[in-house]
């Protein structure tokens, strides 16, 4: 019999609305869950108990008649959620309260969902792992050796565990798809503008780059979950700018079309990845898509320029922020910032590169409405493998060549997982047009059913 938090977030919000199950019943599972698994993987910073289970009694009493009624979610804990401090994971942070919920988390809380606890992430968000001086190391519940990717790491282990069937990160560099693979949970990187971020505590703004690659997104462990959180989560809000009301469906519903990415410069690509793309080929092309190899073009130039646009805002950051920071992460995000050569560099000419990027890839998405590649093009790496002070940028610059244009062109993508092969998870990425997430979802759906994603899984760091 499958267990209460095996469920999805639809069939959990689906069995209360029939009345098999209530609401304090979905949330008492998702605890008891919590109470087993969290202490072996540290995805879940603070437990909302009393709040949600509260909550849970008052979506009993009232009818079920919304999309989300009594489901639980987690909150990443640089995402305002009232009643829990908005941390970044930083000490200087640890009782910073907000006055307001986010747009994403009141979004859900109308929708009928109940936050259940807040989840960990790297250090201001700043690194491709999950581990902060506040709240301490989140671990990879496949192999604790290795990193969960960050920075949306404790969303990510949380759902991979079954300690809650819905998240919400953010990503500006990754931070929702690189943990989304690591941990072999799905995630949707929505267009920028198309779900709202906002912020009650400073700073309010951002500078250039995170106005241009900064979103926030659902996680979860279907790609229905994802269809169904964005339906939620979608649409304009004052306190962001970005943001607007946009349709959900383009006018040209046949997508039947796709590239396989199996060729990037400068990386080569893990085999078994390379496998999950052909695989994820083969279930469409049996579905009556037209597959064909492809290369995305100018893949080198976008990485670039999603390093220039972080290195402009972030050497104006660095001297305000390195207090806050631990030394391992002020020294890594500085050399982060000098492999990026911006003294030569106008903005003018930097946007006007962005520009032609973005034009340049939205063409080649007018050929094919969905480019297939790799999330990260190699497996997960051993913990604190980013902070190398010889090896480590380069590496991530090789592993995240694919993740990059979602953030610097705006453009939507889904990390899908696709099984699990010698006790890690496999995962592709699908990426769409500027505003078409419903490709990626008519892709990522065809190819979830083709595959066992074999999750939600007990951590490998659990007794049995």
């Amino acid at each position: 019999m499958t267990k209460l938090y095996e469920r999805t977030a639809a069939e959990l919000a689906a069995l209360i609305r029939t009345g098999d199950v209530s609401s304090r019943e979905v949330v008492e599972a998702h605890l008891a869950r919590i109470d087993e698994e969290n202490g072996h993987v540290n995805a879940i910073t603070v437990v909302l108990r009393e709040s949600a289970l509260a909550d849970a009694d008052a979506a009993d009493s009232r009818a079920p008649t919304r999309p989300l009624h009594g489901v639980p979610f987690t909150i990443k804990e640089n995402i305002d959620c009232l009643d829990s401090a908005t941390t970044h994971g930083v000490p200087a942070l640890e009782h910073a309260m907000p006055y307001v919920d986010a747009p994403v988390v009141s979004r859900l809380r109308a929708a009928g969902a109940i936050p259940i606890g807040r989840t960990n992430l790297s250090e201001m968000g700043l690194r491709v792992s999950t581990d902060n001086p506040l709240r301490g190391r989140t671990l990879n519940p496949w192999n604790p050796e290795l990193t969960p990717a960050g920075s949306s790491g404790g969303d990510a282990a949380a759902l991979a565990t079954g300690m809650t069937p819905l998240g919400i990160g953010t990503d500006m560099g990754g931070s929702l798809r690189n943990p989304a693979y690591c941990c072999g949970v799905a995630t949707l990187k929505p267009t920028t503008g198309r779900i709202p971020h906002a912020s009650s505590l400073p700073p309010l703004d951002h500078g250039m780059a995170g106005q241009a690659m900064l979103v926030t997104g659902p996680m979860a462990r279907s790609v229905g979950d994802l269809r169904l959180a964005l339906r939620v989560l979608a649409g304009r809000d004052i306190r962001d700018p970005r943001s607007v009301n946009a349709p959900l469906e383009g006018p040209d519903p046949d997508v039947s079309r796709a590239a396989l990415v199996t060729r990037l410069p400068g990386a080569n690509i893990a085999a078994d990845t390379l496998a999950a793309i052909d695989r994820a080929g083969d279930l469409l092309a049996a579905a009556g898509w037209t597959v064909e190899r492809a290369e995305p073009p100018e893949l080198e130039r976008v990485s670039a320029v999603w390093g220039e646009l972080l290195a402009t805002d972030f050497f104006d950051l660095l001297p305000t922020m390195r207090p806050t920071l631990t030394a391992s992460v002020s020294d890594h995000m500085t050399r982060m910032c000098y492999a990026f050569d911006v003294e030569d560099r106008s903005n003018h000419a930097l946007h006007a590169e962005r520009s032609h990027l973005t034009r340049q890839w939205s063409e080649f998405l007018s050929t094919y409405p969905v480019a297939i590649g790799p999330t990260l093009t190699c497996p997960p790496w051993p913990v604190d493998a980013d902070l190398d002070p010889h090896t480590g940028i380069e590496m991530l610059r090789r592993a995240t060549i694919f993740i990059m244009p979602g953030n610097v062109l705006g453009l939507p993508s889904i990390a899908l997982p696709t099984g699990v092969v010698d006790g890690l998870p496999t995962g592709i990425q699908i990426y769409a047009d500027l505003w078409r997430e419903d490709r990626c979802l008519a892709a990522a759906e065809i190819i979830e059913a083709g595959v066992d994603a074999g999750i939600p899984i007990d951590s490998v760091g659990r007794p049995r």
